[in-house]
């Protein structure tokens, strides 16, 4: 009987030794999965490169998104981010100055400019935003979303391009500012605001597509949006390899079909 009971022991032992190791092993296995920060302006076209990228390579990553400067300061913060996607070349060039990347930075896609509108909301739409100034001018305008000029690159070329039609005075009361450009699209879409400028890749998405119109604003009208990456300091294999994998024809393909110019247009 004490023999039995030994026996019976020793294999209780063994089962919750596998369980623990194995448990040990996924936990392992999950923390190895290298984070990446994104803007959220690729949110749609990044969740799709990703989902190639896994089917390719058997290899898995896991995004946090964002908008460019609040990812920024969970990098400078110590986040574990192993790669920083940004909405424009300035974020990278900061991490660079500060020693937080590996090489300069690379270009991996040229982001547009979006005015959009609900599908139920009475605001035209046109290039020339002749539309938008007519409604402020007939006191029709309520509410107007951009991302916040202060951290979100989108937000930041709005408030240029609305300069340069002469309505950023006029249009500041009626402002919406996003936390991120992905936040003020979705004010759009939900009929919070009459109207809206935001990422051209949110807009075309299958999301938002069916509940929205849009008008691809003049590049012309605002600096430049080369959107950068780079690999923070701390970078794994398989971080360097998705890297490798953004610029690649098949990525490269996804950004366009989601309305980015393709890198060297400029």
């Amino acid at each position: 009987m004490k023999r039995m009971f030994n026996v019976f022991f020793l294999c209780l032992s063994v089962c919750f030794m596998v369980f623990f190791v194995n448990a040990a092993s996924a936990d392992t296995s999950k923390r190895d999965i290298p984070l990446i920060a994104a803007a959220s302006s690729i949110k749609f076209a990044l969740d799709d490169v990703i989902q190639k990228f896994t089917s390719d390579t058997g290899l898995r990553v896991n995004v946090s998104y964002g908008s460019s400067g609040n990812l920024v300061s969970q990098i400078r913060h110590g986040a574990p981010f192993q790669l920083f996607l940004s909405a424009d070349e300035f974020y990278v060039s900061e991490l660079k100055q500060q020693g937080l990347i590996q090489g300069e930075g690379q270009v991996y896609a040229i982001g547009k400019l979006a005015l959009v509108a609900s599908k139920t909301s009475p605001l035209p739409l046109d290039e020339s935003l002749k539309g938008v100034k007519d409604f402020i001018r007939s006191g029709q305008l309520a509410r107007f979303a951009i991302a916040n000029p202060k951290h979100a690159p989108y937000g930041e070329r709005a408030q240029a391009l609305l300069k340069r039609f002469g309505l950023w005075n006029n249009i500041q009361p009626h402002l919406v500012l996003g936390e991120n450009v992905s936040q003020a699209a979705q004010f759009v879409l939900t009929g919070a605001v009459q109207g809206g400028i935001v990422a051209l890749s949110l807009t075309i998405s299958p999301q938002f597509k069916k509940e929205i119109e849009y008008v691809v604003l003049p590049m012309d009208s605002y600096p430049p949006l080369k959107q950068s990456m780079a690999l923070l300091n701390n970078a794994d294999t398989t971080a360097r390899l998705f890297y490798q994998y953004v610029l690649s024809p098949k990525a490269q393909s996804i950004f366009q079909h989601y309305g980015f110019a393709q890198v060297g247009t400029l």
